[in-house]
């Protein structure tokens, strides 16, 4: 077994044994980056199902050894690896089974990039347990590929390239890499009034009601931005 794929089979176990754990958040602003990998910033909690996270809070020199085992070997220097995991707050929690918090006890909830590696009743629950830990009035903004653009590359004949990036995504085997469900305007707003969000709007990239987008917003070209309220 290749050493990627036995780390995904050991996060994944502690994650199922972790479901039901629960962390207590305190502060002025509680703010939540779910799925985030490694596109963090400032005093965000970030919560996530990664071998990062969950090594985030060792000593710096279990981050050094594992540099060379993780897939952000690839995006950042060992340098910056250390620094992001040593200086940030992370929470390890496979967000299949729901947001380890509890009830309104959030401001803010972002995810980029995360909605589409969940299937589609995981991502509705997902939506879900952020209605349920947000405070009333809380906002959520949800950043994944658009599927209206990625039929546009179909369409512009750009086949492989589309099936590669959206619809048949493989890294290394990866089980979180994988993208399991897409989206385009409708479906995602579909999906937040489903689940009892309500003021879903379609947002321009880094403009909105969520603090610090001009750090977390990314990928411009082919994302989808909404936000909803509580």
């Amino acid at each position: 077994m290749k050493v990627r794929n036995f780390i995904d089979a050991f996060t994944r176990m502690l994650g199922k044994l972790k479901k039901n754990h629960k962390v207590k958040l305190e502060g002025q602003s509680v703010k939540l980056n779910l799925g985030c990998g490694l596109a963090i910033y400032g005093d965000w909690i970030n919560v996530d199902g990664s071998l990062n996270a969950l090594i985030a809070s060792c000593p710096g020199f279990v981050h050094q050894f594992m540099y060379h085992q993780s897939g952000a070997n690839r995006y950042y220097t060992q340098e910056e690896y250390c620094r992001l995991l040593g200086q940030h707050r992370f929470i390890h929690h496979d967000l299949s089974y729901g947001i380890p918090t509890f009830d309104n006890s959030a401001d803010f909830v972002y995810s980029s990039h995360f909605l589409e590696h969940l299937f589609r009743n995981d991502a509705e629950n997902l939506l879900s347990e952020s209605l349920r830990i947000l405070k009333p009035g809380g906002v959520v903004r949800i950043c994944v590929p658009d599927l209206e653009y990625a039929v546009s590359q179909y369409s512009a004949g750009k086949k492989k390239a589309m099936l590669e990036s959206y619809f048949f995504v493989d890294d290394d085997n990866s089980y979180y890499a994988r993208h399991k469900y897409m989206y385009d305007f409708q479906m995602l707003q579909d999906l937040l009034r489903l689940v009892g969000f309500r003021d879903i709007r379609r947002c321009e990239f880094q403009q909105g009601l969520t603090p610090d987008l001009d750090h977390l917003d990314n990928r411009s070209e082919d994302s989808l931005y909404v936000e909803a309220i509580k």
